[in-house]
């Protein structure tokens, strides 16, 4: 909440208006910091208020669709926290009534919006990796245990959510296994999805771990690349190694040959990922263009945490 009041509010195109919340403990700090606001612990004021065009609903999962319903009926455009609902009707609901509205509905779907995803993606794009086998991603830490959904619809939304934008191809399967050691929801958690081709996914979260990890590898048949997003410079890695195998061989000799060449840490901008993502979804409202993160990208994301959800739920 407070990282997104700074960037709309430093952002030449926006202003903040109106700040809601529950705490007025939190309301206190969001005056002082930024005096000309009008705070309120009333959600009904600020979507009478006429001035306010877009609404940015950062708030427990369980209340993201009640409070974008009642933006989008009161005519606002509306950025929601991710993810977009707590099940695929009611995300589904949403998507309908922003047509229906003719207001832009988009989620922070952040990773979406950092440089280093981005250059991924433009590799990818770019043939560099040849065919692409696998994406392998570990994203654990110590809590924040939340009371309304599990580390799968916390953690994995955001992996999820990179798949979605990474690869045209669209999952088929989801196979997931969970387990609830601390509180009613899973606290870790494995998901393997399978697409149309060869490409496989595989996921590990976990809110009970020593360590704050979050790495990817993206393994192709001729480079392949490792992200960690707690590397403060060289994020992105692209190493030049693979595996050959020489069918031409003879059969009692060593078919299987490894490839190990040079490692490319390519420059990644360091703009910050919600200053890109306010950005966009200013140019979209201004230019009625569909954002990086809308409708179908939600749909998408939720549609495969729930599949993942049925996984575990049915062993």
């Amino acid at each position: 909440g407070p990282n997104l009041v700074r960037n709309f509010q430093e952002n030449p195109g926006s202003t903040v208006g109106v700040v809601c919340d529950s705490d007025p403990a939190r309301l206190a700090v969001a005056q002082k910091r930024y005096p000309h606001l009008t705070v309120t612990r009333e959600a009904d004021e600020l979507l009478r208020d006429p001035s306010v065009d877009l609404v940015a609903v950062v708030a427990p999962v369980s209340t993201h669709f009640a409070l974008t319903q009642a933006a989008l009926e009161a005519g606002k455009h509306v950025l929601v926290a991710k993810p977009l609902a707590t099940s695929l009707e009611q995300a589904e609901r949403l998507v309908a009534l922003a047509e229906k509205q003719r207001r832009i509905l988009a989620v922070d779907h952040t990773f979406v919006y950092t440089p280093a995803v981005r250059k991924i993606r433009e590799i990818i794009a770019s043939g560099e990796l040849g065919e692409v086998y696998y994406y392998d991603s570990t994203r654990v830490n110590l809590g924040l245990i939340q009371n309304d959904v599990n580390v799968v619809w916390d953690l994995a939304a955001h992996d999820i959510s990179i798949l979605e934008f990474l690869f045209a191809e669209k999952p088929v399967s989801v196979a997931a296994r969970a387990v609830s050691h601390v509180g009613s929801h899973e606290t870790i958690a494995y998901l393997f999805v399978q697409f149309a081709g060869t490409l496989v996914a595989h996921m590990h979260v976990n809110w009970l771990a020593p360590q704050k990890v979050r790495m990817i590898f993206v393994g192709g048949s001729r480079k392949m690349i490792v992200y960690d997003d707690n590397e403060p410079s060289e994020k992105v890695k692209v190493y030049d190694r693979g595996v050959l195998l020489d069918s031409a061989a003879d059969r009692h000799a060593t078919l299987v040959q490894y490839r190990t060449g040079d490692m490319l840490a390519p420059q990644i901008p360091t703009t910050e990922a919600l200053r890109i993502e306010c950005q966009h979804l200013l140019e979209c409202i201004q230019q009625g263009t569909t954002p990086l993160t809308g409708g179908a990208h939600a749909l998408n994301v939720v549609r495969l945490l729930e599949a993942a959800q049925r996984s575990i739920r049915q062993g």
